[in-house]
């Protein structure tokens, strides 16, 4: 659903040392995956997981979650509907 913004890759390496500016860098890359990602000031959108090895950011320390050039990070959608 979101690969649509980064011309289909299901994989995009980037570097950052936290969750923050890998998203910063992704922003870069793609402006309009930045509105789904984060809102207006910047805060993570409620329906994304953002997942930081095995672990959902908001369980660590949210976008300051550190990272390095080994860390996996997942950018799941939720899913809803009935």
């Amino acid at each position: 659903m979101l690969r649509t913004y980064v011309g289909g890759d299901k994989v995009i390496e980037l570097d950052g040392a936290t969750l923050r500016t890998v998203l910063d860098g992704l922003r870069e890359r793609s402006a309009g995956l930045e509105r789904r990602l984060r809102d207006e000031s910047g805060q993570l959108r409620r329906y994304v997981n953002f997942y930081v090895g095995d672990d959902e950011c908001r369980t660590l320390a949210g976008q300051d979650t550190p990272v390095d050039a080994e860390t996996e990070i997942m950018i799941i959608p939720s899913v809803a509907g009935g």
